[in-house]
């Protein structure tokens, strides 16, 4: 779980029945707090901004302003502030949408209660969540779109571990404290590794590690 004793949690969602029964199923859970529920993608960004949530569980399709867009300004208001989407589309242009716009992980509607709980508990800060049928819809969806040349051969052998270690979703002080080294660094290798395999975050930076055989999908 984050690095905190509770994980605070917004749910973005226009179905009314949906969010209630969501909230109800997260307060029954220890070091789990849902701090707010909103109906529209404005009312979700107002919400981020004030209340600074560790997640937000996001829905795509939201009035006024669909998710997509919604991750993005959230990414951009609270950059502390992690997004899961849980939606009903599993397509690979959702998907993939929602990764490059900044999402963390991608959960499916139809996720058995337990599984979205074990989610949750078990998503660590800068993580990445997403199950394996969905990951094999956003390479997919990756490679239709195209991402760009990139150079994955110049990736030199630490930065090919910490690849590994981000797919096993660990985070940035997690790297460091393995790697031995200090979380600056973790983050320049990072950067260094954004560049070469030409991508904006650890999202899409684990897939493409994954889709170019770096790492196993196992590991994530």
């Amino acid at each position: 779980m984050l690095n905190k004793r509770v994980m605070t949690v917004l749910i973005a969602d226009d179905q009314t029945l949906f969010r209630e029964g969501i909230k109800d199923l997260l307060e029954d859970e220890k070091g789990i707090k849902v701090v707010g529920e909103a109906s529209t993608g404005p009312e979700a960004i107002e919400m981020v901004k004030r209340l600074k949530p560790d997640v937000v569980l996001m829905d795509i399709k939201l009035p006024q302003m669909d998710g997509i867009t919604a991750t993005k300004l959230v990414r951009k208001e609270s950059p502390k502030t992690n997004v899961l989407i849980l939606s009903g589309y599993e397509d690979e242009a959702h998907i993939t949408e929602a990764i490059q716009a900044g999402a963390n992980g991608y959960l499916s509607k139809m996720l058995p209660a337990s599984e979205l709980v074990h989610a949750l508990k078990t998503f660590t800060s800068e993580g990445v969540m997403i199950p394996q049928p969905i990951m094999g819809k956003l390479i997919q969806g990756l490679r239709q779109i195209g991402s760009g040349e990139s150079s994955v051969e110049s990736l030199t052998p630490t930065e090919i571990k910490i690849m590994a270690l981000l797919g096993k979703g660990k985070s940035n002080k997690e790297i460091a404290s393995e790697m031995k080294c200090s979380v600056k660094t973790v983050k320049n290798h990072l950067n260094s590794i954004f560049q070469k395999l030409n991508v904006s975050n650890r999202t899409e930076a684990v897939v493409k590690a994954i889709e170019k055989g770096l790492i196993s999908p196992e590991n994530h």
